[in-house]
């Protein structure tokens, strides 16, 4: 019989802000057993740091700039699209139609008007909150009350990551006693802003007991403008570690709600038995700033912050306890392939990422890919497009519209110095311009098709 497959995403989920990948404060114990239990990807990146555009790619295995959701369709700055349409290729229906009993709950942002069940998802229970109102702001942006972080007055039992654990719990458990497997997604909204941690976890972490990130003093020379420019949009322009310690601190805390919550759901699987039966994916769309470079949210930026994310895999009998995979991963677009072909099922050719299930099933050296590419088009504070490629230890970002970008992420892995002028790395430099042409060509990325555009960005043509 085809294992269950349980999927869990959340939103805005920083690679470095969980117990596994070495944070020393925030408390994920039951995420940390997941990886334990399983495998854990080091070098996964997000195809692009914006929610409903990723996570359309995580649907139909394609870069934004194919599947055509380039932008979030409920965002800012009156750049606003209708959401992609299902279709056959999309591994929900491929599952469906091999006899998988399958349910959605959380956050969807996929499409505005057509919901999981028009996508192959016999059940949708959505995102909600408790009919109550957390208390107490505690810092406000620009505009009026805009709250980045409130702390839950009421019981964390109410509160919506323990409802929708409950209900993730009840639809395993009508699903198990079908002659059938099922595939349940449980999709929470969190950590992204503002969030509304309860108690234990709204005072679990001190703000003064945690450190400044390493980034948080950049000054942005030699950066594009706009990366100064949204400090001031966001009016965060003076905020010091004070204020964003509080935000860390609650931001931390809804992480540990959350994995308590899982904790639940993963009790329950092996109670029941369903432990050894289920595959466990864990993931998220793309990272959160959260003060890094004295940043918010995400936009304008391929920092490692937003580009880099977490990923496990757990498959009792096929994947090895406690492994780790150094490929580098392009998650989104990967996975439904990976699904597909563990399960026996034909791979569309429309299908632009690459199954995992080598890397799942052996001990790897070699890298799969030589580099990686994200993208981004712009949208909260207007259009600005630039393209990423990274080999897990140089990055380049191509700014269409400003100086370009080039890290060393061995010497600087807070990304503090742009090294695009340095001579001594003209030979490197180039080298990845002529690979992000290739990828981005391979991928159809209609940017590079623009004879103009591909003459900036090979010859590097900034005043």
């Amino acid at each position: 019989m085809r294992p269950n497959i349980l999927f869990i995403n959340v939103d805005q989920q920083r690679y470095d802000a969980l117990g596994f990948t070495g944070n020393p404060i925030v408390k994920t114990p039951h995420l940390d057993s997941l990886a334990a239990n399983g495998m854990s990807f080091t070098e996964a990146y997000t195809p692009i740091p914006i929610c409903c555009p990723a996570r359309q790619s995580l649907l139909c295995s394609q870069i934004a700039e194919v599947h055509g959701g380039l932008w979030n369709y409920d965002g800012g700055a009156g750049f606003k699209m209708g959401g992609i349409a299902p279709h056959a290729d999309m591994w929900p229906f491929k599952l469906k139609e091999a006899g998988y009993s399958t349910a959605y709950l959380g956050k969807w942002h996929v499409n505005p008007t057509i919901n999981p069940t028009g996508f192959g998802y016999d059940r949708y229970i959505p995102e909600r909150y408790p009919a109550r109102r957390p208390a107490g702001n505690i810092w406000h942006s620009l505009e009026g009350i805009r709250a980045l972080g409130m702390k839950d007055e009421g019981d964390v039992e109410t509160s919506y990551t323990h409802m929708f654990a409950k209900d993730c719990v009840g639809t395993i458990k009508e699903f198990a006693d079908r002659d059938a497997p099922w595939h349940v997604r449980l999709d929470f909204m969190h950590p992204h802003l503002p969030n509304f941690p309860a108690e234990p976890f709204a005072s679990m972490y001190r703000p003064d007991n945690i450190p400044p990130w390493g980034s948080f003093n950049d000054t942005f020379t030699g950066k594009p403008y706009i990366q100064r420019q949204q400090l001031s949009n966001w009016g965060i322009e003076n905020w010091t570690w004070k204020e964003w310690s509080q935000i860390v601190s609650q931001y931390y805390g809804v992480i540990s709600q959350y994995d308590d919550a899982l904790g639940r759901v993963f009790s329950f699987l092996t109670s029941q038995g369903l432990m050894k039966d289920t595959m466990i994916i864990y993931t998220t769309d793309h990272g959160d700033m959260t003060g890094s470079h004295r940043m918010m949210d995400k936009h304008y930026v391929m920092y490692q912050d937003i580009t880099h994310v977490p990923m496990v895999i757990r498959h009792d009998g096929v994947i090895a306890p406690g492994s780790t995979n150094g490929d580098l991963i392009n998650h989104y677009l990967d996975l439904g392939p990976t699904i597909l072909d563990l399960l026996g099922l034909p791979i569309p050719s429309s299908y632009q990422g690459i199954s995992m299930l080598p890397q799942l099933s052996e001990k790897r050296n070699d890298r799969t890919r030589t580099h990686i590419t994200s993208s981004y088009n712009g949208q909260q504070f207007g259009l600005y497009a630039e393209r990423m490629i990274t080999d897990g230890r140089k990055k380049l970002v191509w700014n269409l519209t400003d100086v370009d970008e080039y890290y060393d992420l061995d010497t600087d892995p807070w990304e503090i110095y742009n090294l695009i002028a340095d001579v001594s790395r003209k030979d490197e430099i180039q080298r990845m311009r002529t690979q992000l042409l290739q990828e981005l060509s391979a991928l159809k990325d209609p940017i590079v098709a623009n004879p103009w555009m591909k003459h900036q960005l090979m010859n590097g043509a900034k005043l």
